[in-house]
């Protein structure tokens, strides 16, 4: 079975479990549900054991740059709700608007060079 097969399964499974386990539980239904549960819990395990290589090749470029990354745009957004949606311009660049409406800033602003340049 295909990784793309596997993860529908896995779901379709884990979801078929959960409107079965509200019924009253009986000698049979009790060992369905384990023998489902014990199933689950296999395909998994192997979905898992399969991405484990994927993962650790990836985990430097997370580590090494996303992370760095994230704190420092978690530490410049104070809160989300105080912000507009992202808008790209023409150039490429990514432009986040805080909300006029807005509390006000408790750090101060960055200063604006030549050109439009702003020191982060």
């Amino acid at each position: 079975m295909t990784r793309r097969r596997l993860i529908p399964a896995a779901l379709a499974t884990l979801l078929a479990a959960g409107p079965v386990s509200a019924q009253q539980d009986d000698g049979d239904m009790s060992e369905g549900l384990d023998l489902l549960r014990e199933g689950s819990r296999m395909i998994l395990e192997n979905l898992l054991d399969d991405m484990r290589p994927m993962l650790d090749e990836v985990r430097p470029f997370f580590e090494e740059e996303m992370l760095p990354f994230l704190e420092e745009l978690g530490r410049q957004i104070d809160d989300l709700t105080a912000y507009e949606l992202p808008e790209r311009l023409p150039n490429g660049d990514i432009i986040i608007r805080r909300s006029p409406d807005a509390p006000p800033l408790d750090a101060p602003q960055p200063e604006v060079g030549d050109g439009g340049e702003v020191e982060l």
